[in-house]
């Protein structure tokens, strides 16, 4: 079956969290919504060891993107390997997925556009611009542009725009 045909699913792996981190998650994106919330039974308690009636799966949907939020407990962990990129039209929109993710959020904001939630779950907050940037054939305008990247956290796009103009 050819990809444009199947319908994806991004699962991420919470010990207990899953729940509070869709309310999250649907919380910062518009036309987003808890599409179900599946609960532990007894049956196979033996092997997943939670008690019944606690949350097993959240389902969400964030504005077309599915996802399942599932509480598989401590064996795992999110880490930077996997991230969600999020390609923002301008700086507003930068300045607003930023601050709403580092909210509560113990972790330190990373280089280049990084930034790891409260839950432990990466992102990438990048405005499309530039990506345009880097993708110019003009190649000192583009490692200008790269370069001012690198000295970033959130990223500014003024300042980006301006080392890719020279």
């Amino acid at each position: 079956m050819p990809l444009s045909k199947l319908t994806l699913t991004t699962c991420l792996w919470f010990d207990g969290q899953a729940e509070d981190a869709a309310n999250f998650y649907v919380s910062i994106f518009k036309n987003s919504k808890i599409t179900h919330i599946q609960r532990y039974s007894d049956a196979g308690k033996e092997y997943h060891g939670h008690e019944a009636g606690t949350v097993l799966v959240a389902e969400f949907d964030l504005d077309g993107h599915r996802f399942v939020g599932l509480n598989g407990g401590s064996n795992f962990k999110l880490t930077p390997a996997t991230s969600i990129m999020i390609d923002c039209d301008d700086q507003d929109e930068v300045d607003y997925y930023w601050g709403k993710l580092t909210e509560g959020s113990p972790e330190e904001s990373q280089q280049c556009g990084w930034v790891t939630d409260k839950f432990g779950l990466s992102w990438q907050v990048v405005p499309k611009v530039l990506k345009e940037m880097m993708a110019s054939p003009e190649k000192e305008k583009a490692d200008r542009a790269t370069v001012a990247m690198m000295h970033m956290k959130k990223l500014d796009i003024a300042g980006l725009q301006k080392a890719f103009d020279g």
